[in-house]
């Protein structure tokens, strides 16, 4: 397999692969294996991950936190190919909140929470 050069691209070309693997022989592929134990088992290795990352973030060193974190942002699409979420959806999502204070957009959320 060549490797292309780190970029945030890499994010879309993972996606892609992850969604060729469904209906893949669980045999041949970790990925097929997870489509294959569904959405429940998925989100379980979803926070399995998260742990993981936060206890690299603790107590490791900055190589085992980009490791960590590699497995969490990989865990995280597969549950977004499961659920059929583009990715596109978020990047737009994140895209509609850059500039905005986190306080902000965290309240204008609330305030639409309450509304019937």
């Amino acid at each position: 397999m060549s490797k292309t050069s780190p970029d945030s691209q890499v994010l879309e070309r993972l996606f892609a692969v992850i969604e060729s693997r469904k209906g893949a022989d669980p045999e041949s592929s970790y990925t097929a294996k997870l489509f294959g134990k569904g959405l429940k088992k998925i989100s379980q290795k979803l926070g399995e991950e998260s742990s993981e990352t936060i206890i690299a973030a603790l107590v490791e060193d900055e190589e085992a936190l980009a490791g960590e974190s590699a497995d969490l942002l990989y865990h995280l699409l597969v549950l977004w190919s499961a659920r059929g979420l583009d990715p596109q959806k978020v990047w737009a999502k994140l895209a509609e909140r850059e500039g905005v204070s986190g306080l902000e957009e965290k309240a204008a959320r609330k305030k639409g929470d309450k509304q019937p």
